[in-house]
């Protein structure tokens, strides 16, 4: 009876928390121009602050359910936790995982009640409040709304090279704004007209896109590369660190795949071969004396193979003397070329412990998660033979701001190394994929992502996608890569804070006017 009162108090919640979820990759992005429009009716309706931060709650748990599952199977896959306590940890994780929403309708009504808004402004204000909380929300995995439009292919996703993927998420949500409208003044002509507008613009925008992509220049140089993914276990990555004699065997298997797929391409020139993140099993380093025969063994293959490598490895960071996670550069003789690149932004509660720095203690009571070091940050290229290449590792793909600090240093390619066999097959690979592959349109370079079990494959600077690896399957395929030797940058590279700046001055403008309509209010009282 108690679930049957609060789904029918809390529907509208609920069906935003559905339509949202059902909108994010692997899903088509079907209701992401109104999928807040159900809760913002149920805000605009209350007048206690209770429910609205109830109904933000739920909302953000069922899309956080829905669009983010695969948080069960990891923490069954990677914590080694039972299913039913893994279960237990996906509920907690959607709980908390997205209290932007909540907090976007706490601030929204406290403004709405101290400055008793009309309801156009408080409906703006509601708006430009969702967007920025979503813009600054602290998530371990740092998506947005843009995404979903590159996944489904749509046009739309052009313009990120103007406005970023974030642009396109606060545009997404602003979308959501007068199609509320609509629905208010569903009976009205000026609700049709509103609709009208928002088609109108929406094919406006995904024209404007297919012009864009019309005018990018022609490629003036390419390059072959050979990826592998070599589908190594959990288990015999965990047993190659700690020495359990898998470290030879995950090395054959990828020098195997390599061999078979050069033979196979003898024909072709091939410019270096990629490897996924630590697919080499033990560690490299321009000072580090080997501990095995393992890095021998690969400088004789490339050296007979007369071909250079980009691997991901483990090395050790001086004078700290902690891991790092890095990709190195190998010649055609097998030699590394420094410098080497490590890591930077790493994984809470995997790689590092957050605050651990501040509260050492905190190492003794969690003994198990990883200890490593820092990277230099975005401040390295690998330069093979005049191509300058940008390494990323894992979901430093995610943050525009890396790849672009990585584009502003000259580079032509970017390179990211991943392994998502922690997460299953159903949805991460897909979101973890598409917001990877997403940088190359916004900087218009060549992102080429290789990963341990896929999904692996190339974007080129136009948005366009080549094959994809199978998920969980030994794989390998050469890839001719066209780019540009000298590519411009793009607007949103040249002009990465203009997007924030203007929603914040939105937001200032708007709550000026609040003010200002709340001040002559009560001066036409007296």
């Amino acid at each position: 009876m108690l679930k049957f009162i609060v789904i029918k108090q809390y529907w509208l919640p609920i069906l935003s928390g559905i339509f949202i979820g059902t909108s994010y990759i692997p899903f088509p992005p079907w209701a992401a121009l109104f999928g807040f429009v159900p809760l913002w009716i149920f805000w605009q309706r209350q007048t206690e602050l209770k429910p609205v931060i109830l109904g933000g709650m739920v909302t953000a748990f069922v899309f956080t359910l829905i669009g983010f599952n695969w948080m069960t199977y990891l923490l069954h896959e990677f914590a080694h936790l039972p299913w039913a306590v893994a279960v237990i940890g996906m509920i907690i994780y959607a709980l908390i995982a997205h209290l932007y929403v909540p907090i976007a309708g706490t601030m929204w009504f406290y403004i709405h009640r101290r400055l008793n808004c009309s309801p156009m402004l408080s409906i703006s204000l509601l708006a430009i409040i969702t967007i920025l909380n979503e813009a600054y929300s602290l998530t371990l995995f740092d998506w947005n709304f843009g995404y979903s439009w590159f996944g489904a292919g749509i046009p739309f996703y052009q313009l990120a090279e103007i406005v970023g993927f974030s642009g396109l998420s606060a545009i997404t949500l602003a979308c959501n704004l007068p199609l509320y409208l609509t629905w208010q003044w569903r009976n009205e002509r000026r609700g049709k007209v509103v609709f009208g507008a928002v088609i109108g613009v929406f094919v406006l925008l995904n024209v404007g896109g297919l012009a864009l992509k019309a005018r990018l220049p022609e490629p003036d140089a390419e390059f072959n590369v050979l990826m592998v993914q070599g589908n190594i276990g959990n288990s015999e990555k965990m047993a190659a660190e700690i020495g359990d004699g898998y470290g030879q065997a995950i090395l054959n298997r990828y020098l195997s795949l390599t061999h078979e797929a050069l033979n196979a391409h003898e024909n072709e020139k091939i410019d270096f071969v990629l490897w996924a993140e630590t697919a080499f099993p033990t560690f490299l380093g321009e000072k580090l004396t080997p501990q095995n025969d393992y890095p021998a063994q690969l400088s004789e293959f490339l050296s007979e193979h007369n071909v250079p490598l980009i691997t991901g490895a483990y090395s050790v960071k001086f004078p700290e003397k902690l891991l790092t996670n890095s990709l190195f550069l190998l010649n055609e003789n097998g030699e590394i070329i420094p410098p080497h690149y490590s890591k930077t932004i790493l994984l809470a509660f995997g790689e590092y412990i957050p605050f651990e720095e501040f509260f050492p203690q905190i190492r003794n009571w969690l003994p198990p998660i990883g200890h490593f070091a820092r990277g230099q940050g975005a401040t390295t290229l690998f330069d093979l033979h005049g191509l300058k290449i940008a390494p990323q590792i894992c979901y430093e793909g995610l943050f525009a701001y890396f790849s672009r600090d990585l584009a502003n240093l000259g580079a032509q390619i970017i390179v990211n190394a991943t392994n998502d066999s922690w997460y299953g097959t159903w949805q991460q690979p897909y979101q973890h994929f598409y917001m990877t592959l997403a940088r190359g349109v916004e900087f218009r370079r060549p992102v080429l992502r290789v990963t341990n079990t896929g999904i692996s494959s190339v974007v080129l600077a136009s948005g366009e996608i080549l094959q994809r690896s199978p998920i969980h399957e030994m794989w390998s395929d050469v890839y001719r890569v066209p780019y540009l030797k000298n590519p411009s940058p793009t607007f949103y590279q040249q002009w990465f804070y203009l997007q924030p700046i203007l929603l914040w001055l939105s937001f200032v403008g708007l709550f000026m006017m609040a003010i200002k309509q709340r001040f002559m209010s009560v001066k036409a009282l007296k």
